[in-house]
């Protein structure tokens, strides 16, 4: 490996892109770009076009998500987000182009995963390879994925869940839900509308989830006041809502991430399944971050769930340390 020669882990999210090189995180960002609506031209990308979120004329200035569900839904504005992102972590004026391992969704097509690699190449990586999303959880978590015996890894992402079965570096079972944090954020804007009669936007759903939510109800309750705009005078009006409120509030969309743990678990094979109950189920992404998931799941499956420690950065630390494995490197996903 030369001195110039830039390793980037990459975990490409429906909601934020994390860059990992040489054991730390060396960019994390939203995965937003704002662009004007009459010629489509980029105006912000990352955490500047998160602070125009609802407050700019969409008639105007559009902010998108130039991934959904974890997969590339607009290739042009991924290629410039990667490309802005890429220059940030290498500098503009690159003399060496930066090798990359990025994650992709366990079972996306393989349109879907060469749109992936063409975007990195584009946007400026010497060489691209790929890597299943569970399998870089796994690794960046610290699970030992590539001996004999069964690991289960959950990655609840913006956009999509992902929960897999692993041993000896391979993928033995997986299944994915479109069920993230988004969708617990979109829960929680319907049951104020709902309840309140008060529309809020994403950006503060998301604070709410992140100050007061939880999967359980908790032994302390918590509260924090919320401003929206009123449905009925369409006047700006503060509610107070409280941790049982959000419990509530999340329900279906929890419900739906344990049914993604389920269907992994009903099919493992006897074995790998024994092993899975002794050792537990491993939970990473930033919706591991929810206070009382791991119990939640627990609950929800009877098998033993805990956070990893470096939850919401696993993916990224995986993919990273993939590209200097030499035996994980033979297991990548071929485009």
């Amino acid at each position: 490996m030369g001195m110039f020669d830039k390793r980037l882990g990459v975990d490409l999210g429906t909601v934020n892109v994390l860059i990992y090189e040489n054991e730390q995180i060396v960019l994390q960002e939203p995965t937003l770009v704002a662009l004007t609506v009459e010629d489509e031209r980029i105006v912000e990308i990352g955490q500047p076009a998160r602070e125009m979120l609802g407050r700019v004329d969409d008639e105007d200035i559009q902010v998108i998500r130039p991934l959904q569900n974890g997969v590339i839904a607009d290739y042009e504005v991924t290629e410039a987000m990667l490309r802005h992102f890429f220059g940030k972590v290498a500098g503009r004026v690159r003399l060496f182009k930066p090798t990359v391992m990025i994650s992709v969704p366990f079972g996306v097509t393989s349109v879907e995963k060469r749109a992936v690699h063409e975007a990195a190449l584009q946007a400026g990586a010497r060489e691209a390879f790929l890597i299943w999303e569970p399998l870089a959880a796994a690794i960046g978590a610290g699970l030992p994925v590539g001996t004999p015996a069964g690991d289960m890894v959950v990655n609840i992402g913006g956009g999509i869940t992902e929960a897999a079965v692993l041993t000896m570096n391979n993928i033995v079972r997986a299944e994915s839900g479109r069920v993230g944090g988004l969708r617990l954020d979109d829960a929680i804007i319907s049951y104020v509308r709902r309840k309140y009669n008060l529309t809020v936007g994403q950006p503060t759903a998301e604070s709410v989830k992140i100050q007061i939510g939880a999967a359980v109800t908790m032994p302390e309750e918590m509260s924090m006041e919320v401003q929206g705009r009123d449905n009925v005078s369409g006047l700006p009006r503060t509610i107070t809502l409280t941790t049982g409120e959000v419990v509530e509030a999340m329900q279906e969309p929890l419900g739906d991430i344990a049914d993604v743990l389920r269907a992994v678990l009903s099919t493992t094979p006897p074995e790998l399944a024994s092993d899975i109950i002794d050792r537990g189920i491993v939970l990473t992404g930033g919706g591991a971050l929810l206070r009382g998931v791991e119990t939640y799941l627990t609950r929800e499956t009877g098998v033993p769930v805990y956070r990893a420690d470096n939850a919401m950065i696993a993916v990224a630390v995986g993919a990273g340390r993939a590209l200097n494995d030499p035996a994980l490197m033979r297991r990548i996903v071929q485009v």
